[in-house]
């Protein structure tokens, strides 16, 4: 369990586990999550589709393919995922998580398999997967690189991840949070560090370090005028995703 150590932040999980029971309250200490939600999806689903020539028009388009939420929180990421068909494993370093997790879908009739534990034990244990999310996860870890690496390590030959997370400028600390914690008071205070942040060119820079090759990489945008977020092709001062494949042949 000692690259465990090296990566998982107590103190960062912590956050996250005193959260744990406003998950899926649109309101609540999450909704900047259920905001940004419908775009997450859209480009998850876009990339997933493209990458393993899956029609989005069917009813479960992503049948067959095996697929991790890492740092995966209520699930609200994992229920949209099992609803196209994918085989969701859940997990999270934050024990109160999982619970609330397993009631919602158990709630909403998904069958989502929700652990407590790490992407470095997951990938110990020998687990592999078709796609691997790894979204707003890596800004609050202690040790990006060796992170990286273990999200890596689970993906099959051929396989995909898509990492979001919050770039490191002046704007980010304005936005992300100045406004989103201090101003709007969406996330409590101390929710993020600033100096955590990783700009486009470190985090493929890791991207490349795990031995994976970097796809596509975008801007989530959040508009004030119309209350809404979108893509962009061009704006990753704030938040951003990207896509990177594992060479090799996939099996699915």
């Amino acid at each position: 369990m000692q690259t465990e150590e090296t990566t998982i932040d107590q103190a960062e999980v912590a956050k996250f586990e005193a959260m744990a029971a406003e998950w899926w309250d649109p309101e609540g200490k999450f909704k900047p999550l259920h905001m940004l939600n419908p775009c997450r999806l859209d480009y998850i689903t876009r990339q997933i589709a493209a990458e393993f020539g899956r029609d989005l028009a069917e009813t479960e388009p992503f049948r067959g393919l095996r697929l991790l939420d890492i740092g995966c929180g209520g699930g609200l990421l994992s229920e949209p995922m099992a609803r196209l068909g994918a085989d969701v494993v859940g997990a999270d370093a934050a024990e109160g998580n999982i619970p609330v997790a397993r009631i919602h879908a158990e709630q909403s009739g998904l069958a989502i398999d929700y652990r407590h534990t790490t992407a470095e034990a997951l990938a110990a244990g020998g687990e592999k997967f078709d796609v691997v999310l790894n979204m707003e996860v890596i800004e609050h870890v202690a040790d990006p690189e060796a992170y990286m690496k273990a999200c890596a390590d689970l993906l099959k030959p051929g396989g995909m991840m898509i990492t979001s997370t919050i770039n490191r400028n002046p704007k980010s600390f304005l936005m992300a949070i100045i406004g989103a914690e201090h101003i709007m008071r969406w996330l409590p205070k101390g929710t993020h560090e600033w100096r955590r942040f990783i700009t486009p060119d470190e985090l493929y820079d890791l991207i490349r370090k795990a031995g994976l090759e970097p796809l596509d990489r975008k801007g989530f945008v959040f508009n004030p005028l119309s209350w809404s977020w979108s893509i962009s092709d061009r704006d990753l001062s704030v938040n951003y995703v990207t896509a990177a494949g594992k060479p090799g042949k996939g099996g699915s």
